[in-house]
């Protein structure tokens, strides 16, 4: 019985902070550094009711700009079975050409900007075809002090890549380590990889693995929990209350390592106008999401 108590306290903090970035000492976070939005459901094809989606995105906003009014970087798009303990995660290259309610169609990233937390959830319905039913959003330098208040992660690069203005000397191939700095270039840098936007959002999923086994391997330190838990409560800015917040982390208790699975949408470099833009492939998106939508669970990438 403790060993279950111990797996289900070391899962949940696992999973949120590997989705939200939410625990760092008090002093480092910011209360603009954290949005999480329940998003208001209006259309769509329906989940079932233990399997649950949060859509987490990286705003690229600016020193003084508003978090949730600019434009996303990061896109992942992440369902939670609660009642199998699977996730699965679909990744969005931000410069997917989709349709945005409201605004035509523009790059995915443009969302945030247009139509905030509730926007982006939208483009990504209207690609994948599932609602989200939260949206977080988190600035990029909280994420480095985050990676770095828990020690770095370790990261298993498939490839050696460089860029010259994030990381002139490159990530050298296989199994390496990542301090905060380095954690945010591996996740951002798209020109120095073959796959560009496509193997950037993979990267962004093999950084997440990693956040989630570094807080598996701290979770049973004193306080560790409760400090995290004091975070999500006292430091993000939230419609929810504290109820759905602990109903959010019943749910992300159940999630199991071995069964977490990932994909990237893939699609077409081209150009609109005078603009580099990636044109997705609507029906495998739409595969992605028809396969997971039922048991969070990817079968095929």
């Amino acid at each position: 019985m403790r060993w279950h108590a111990r797996v289900a306290r070391t899962a949940v903090l696992g999973v949120v902070l590997a989705l939200t970035a939410l625990v760092v000492p008090e002093a480092s976070v910011h209360e603009t550094d954290v949005s999480l939005t329940k998003v208001r459901k209006a259309e769509g094809v329906a989940a079932p009711k233990d399997v649950m989606w949060i859509l987490a995105v990286g705003s690229d906003a600016r020193p003084g700009e508003t978090m949730v009014r600019s434009r996303g970087d990061a896109i992942q798009l992440v369902g939670i079975n609660t009642r199998t303990g699977a996730a699965s995660a679909i990744g969005v290259p931000r410069d997917s050409w989709v349709s945005i309610p409201g605004h035509g169609r523009e790059k995915i990233n443009s969302a945030l900007y247009f139509g905030g937390p509730q926007g982006m959830a939208g483009a990504v319905r209207n690609l994948v075809g599932i609602m989200p039913d939260y949206v977080i959003v988190s600035r990029f330098p909280f994420f480095e002090d985050m990676i770095d208040d828990i020690g770095g992660i370790h990261v298993d690069n498939p490839r050696r890549f460089s860029d010259p203005y994030l990381k002139k000397e490159g990530f050298a191939k296989g199994r390496i380590r990542l301090g905060g700095y380095d954690a945010m270039a591996f996740s951002r840098i798209r020109k120095g990889l073959a796959g560009g936007d496509f193997d950037r959002s993979a990267n962004q999923q093999r950084t997440l693995r990693g956040i989630h086994a570094r807080i598996r391997s701290q979770a049973d330190r004193p306080g560790f929990m409760e400090r995290g838990v004091m975070t999500v409560l006292q430091h993000t800015h939230t419609d929810l209350g504290p109820s759905e917040l602990f109903e959010i982390a019943q749910a992300v208790a159940r999630v199991r390592p071995d069964r977490i699975t990932t994909c990237v949408i893939r699609g077409g470099i081209g150009m609109v106008g005078a603009a580099s833009v990636v044109f997705p492939d609507v029906a495998q998106a739409r595969r992605l999401g028809n396969q997971a939508r039922k048991d969070a669970t990817l079968r095929g990438c």
